[in-house]
C-alpha cells in the first residue's frame, strides 16, 4: 500500500471542501400547481408555504410553485397528484366531490350561515375529518383557503330564481352544482376554467356562477354586465399533498408541512377580504352593475336538493356543521 503525503491528505481535503454534495445532501424538490395567476391571494398563500418549509427544514425542501395553470388546470392537476406525479395543488371542493363524496357537503346550497360559520367549521374537527377522507385514493388534505360566496353573473339581473330558467350557466365538473342548476331551472354546463371566458364573450352560455374574484382573475367583467349576490354556496378551495409523496416523509418534516400549511391558511384568509373588495372597486368602474335578490328564494327552492342528498354520511356532516 503506498502511504498518503501531506501533499495527498490536503488534497483530498481541498476536494471535499469544495464539493458540498459530500457534506451535504441536496435539498429535496418539491412541486405545487395551481390555476390562479401571481397576484391572486392564493398564490402569495403558496409563497409562504413554501418560504415556511423551507426555512423550518433548514433548506432540507425546497419548493417550485407552478402558477396560472402552467402545468395544468385543476382537473388536470388532480390526475397528477394521485398519479404521484406532482406533489402538491390548489383545487376547488367541488372538483373534489366526484371522487371524494365527503367533500360533496361543502358545496350543498347555504349550508354555512355566514363566513364566521365558514370559519368555524373548516378549522374544527369535520373540516379536518373531510381533509382525512381523500388519502385511501392520493389526496391528503392539509388546509382550507377562503374562496368567497358563489354567485351568479352575466349579462342580464339575477333577482329571483325564476331568471334563471332556460339560462345556460357554466358550472364545475360538480355532480351537485349540476342538480342545483336543475332544482334553480337553469342548464348546468360543465366547462373548464380556461373556456369560460370565450364561452361567455360568444354566447355559448348566458352566464356562469363563481366568486367575485373571477370577474378579475378570468377578465370575465369584460363580457358580462350584472353580478347577482345570491350566494348561493361558499365552496372553499383545498390545498392537497400526494398521498404518496406524504408517506415518503419522515414525522418531522410532516410536522414542518402542516405547520407551513396553517400559515398559509391565516395569510390567505385575512388577504382575502382585501382581494374581494379590490375586486368589487374595479368591477364597479368597469360598469359591472352589481345586484342585490332576494336569497330567501333561492334558499327556498335549494332546500329540497339539500335533503335529497342528506343521507349516510352527508346528513351526520349536516348535522355537525349546524352544531358548529
Amino acid at each position: 500500500m503506498i502511504p498518503w503525503s501531506r501533499r495527498r491528505l490536503l488534497g483530498a481535503g481541498a476536494v471535499m471542501l469544495a464539493s458540498p454534495a459530500v457534506l451535504r445532501a441536496a435539498p429535496l424538490q418539491l412541486r405545487i400547481g395551481h390555476g390562479l395567476p401571481i397576484f391572486h391571494p392564493v398564490h402569495g398563500a403558496m409563497v409562504q408555504f413554501a418560504d415556511a418549509v423551507r426555512r423550518n427544514s433548514g433548506g432540507e425542501i425546497d419548493i417550485e410553485i407552478f402558477p396560472d395553470g402552467q402545468i395544468g388546470h385543476e382537473v388536470n392537476l388532480l390526475a397528477q397528484v394521485q398519479a404521484g406525479k406532482l406533489d402538491f395543488l390548489k383545487v376547488s371542493a367541488s372538483v373534489l366531490e366526484a371522487i371524494a363524496p365527503a367533500y360533496r357537503v361543502l358545496s350543498l346550497p347555504f349550508v354555512f350561515r355566514d363566513r364566521d360559520h365558514w370559519l368555524r367549521v373548516t378549522a374544527d374537527a369535520v373540516g379536518e375529518d373531510i381533509l382525512a377522507s381523500g388519502a385511501s385514493i392520493g389526496l391528503v388534505g392539509l388546509t382550507y383557503y377562503d374562496a368567497g360566496s358563489r354567485s351568479f353573473y352575466g349579462r342580464k339581473a339575477i333577482h329571483h330564481p325564476d331568471d334563471l330558467k332556460g339560462m345556460k350557466i357554466r358550472i364545475q365538473p360538480s355532480p351537485t352544482m349540476a342538480r342545483l342548476m336543475q332544482v334553480l331551472g337553469a342548464e348546468g354546463v360543465e366547462m373548464g376554467w380556461d373556456q369560460v371566458y370565450t364561452a361567455l364573450k360568444l354566447g355559448l352560455v348566458d352566464g356562469a356562477e363563481n366568486s367575485v374574484s373571477a370577474l378579475i382573475v378570468g377578465r370575465h367583467g369584460e363580457v358580462v354586465t350584472h353580478y347577482s349576490t345570491n350566494e348561493h354556496t361558499m365552496v372553499p378551495d383545498v390545498f392537497l399533498v400526494s398521498t404518496a409523496r406524504w408517506q415518503s416523509f419522515t414525522q418531522a418534516q410532516q410536522r414542518i408541512i402542516r405547520e407551513a400549511a396553517t400559515v398559509s391558511h391565516h395569510h390567505m384568509n385575512t388577504e382575502w377580504l382585501a382581494f374581494e373588495q379590490m375586486t368589487r372597486d374595479v368591477l364597479t368602474r368597469m360598469g359591472v352593475i352589481f345586484v342585490q335578490p332576494d336569497k330567501a328564494a333561492f334558499a327556498e327552492k335549494a332546500a329540497a336538493l339539500t335533503a335529497d342528498l342528506a343521507d349516510g354520511r352527508t346528513a351526520d356532516l349536516l348535522r355537525r356543521i349546524a352544531r358548529s
